[in-house]
């Protein structure tokens, strides 16, 4: 059998498992995202501007979460980065699992609660984007809004993520998004979490030993900080 064949059948072996990590990848982390907002001890960059949103127009976070992501989607065509599956469903399934989570779950009503559902929602956050980007269905978004700037740009990733989340976490703030301690430990927690269950869920190379996507791809560039 040629190698090339070989290998294309070991990939489509795999496809099943890849599907399986991307899309329980996706509705965790909208469940994640859910469950910061549950705590109510301050949210994630772009979960401020969400919640502000939601405050400004009256639409769910979920809602406004999903026109978010497609208006992000949208900037992608000047810089000609190319939305892959895991991209498209990333817009969709994250908004759809934090309107349902939301729905199930509700308010903390004391600190000890709330700090429980802060640190479940920080750490599903980390487990669900190391399922979803070791997937390799390609970026969602949001992230591939700041590669494309960094390759546009020659500017550093961490350059450009952080002036990104400065400005989501500055606008939505102003607009009445909540940002306090769990914006802050969801900045210093999410990268190491995240590296280590990439590690968890990553997905064996094929025969040829190369990987589904180059070693330089999307997904090795969103975790450097």
């Amino acid at each position: 059998m040629a190698p090339t064949t070989l290998t294309s059948r070991l990939r489509g072996r795999r496809l099943p498992r890849r599907l399986g990590q991307l899309y329980a990848g996706l509705v965790l982390y909208g469940a994640s995202s859910a469950l910061v907002v549950r705590a109510g001890l301050g949210l994630e960059p772009w979960g401020v501007l969400h919640q502000g949103l939601a405050e400004l127009t009256g639409l769910s976070m979920g809602v406004v979460a999903i026109a978010v992501g497609a208006l992000v989607l949208l900037l992608w065509i000047p810089m000609r980065e190319r939305p892959r599956l895991g991209t498209v469903s990333n817009v969709f399934v994250v908004g759809l699992a934090i309107d349902a989570t939301l729905a199930l779950v509700p308010d903390g009503r004391t600190l000890a609660v709330r700090t429980v559902l802060l640190a479940a929602g920080v750490g599903l956050n980390g487990m669900a984007t190391g399922l979803y980007i070791a997937a390799r269905f390609g970026p969602g978004p949001r992230d591939g809004l700041m590669t494309g700037l960094h390759r546009l740009t020659g500017r550093s990733v961490r350059l450009i993520r952080t002036g990104i989340e400065a400005a989501v976490v500055a606008t939505g703030f102003v607009l009445g998004g909540s940002v306090g301690v769990g914006t802050v430990a969801y900045a210093l927690a999410i990268g190491p979490l995240a590296q280590v269950f990439l590690r968890v869920f990553a997905i064996p190379a094929a025969a040829d030993g190369r990987t589904q996507d180059a070693a330089g791809s999307p997904g090795g560039a969103i975790l450097r900080r």
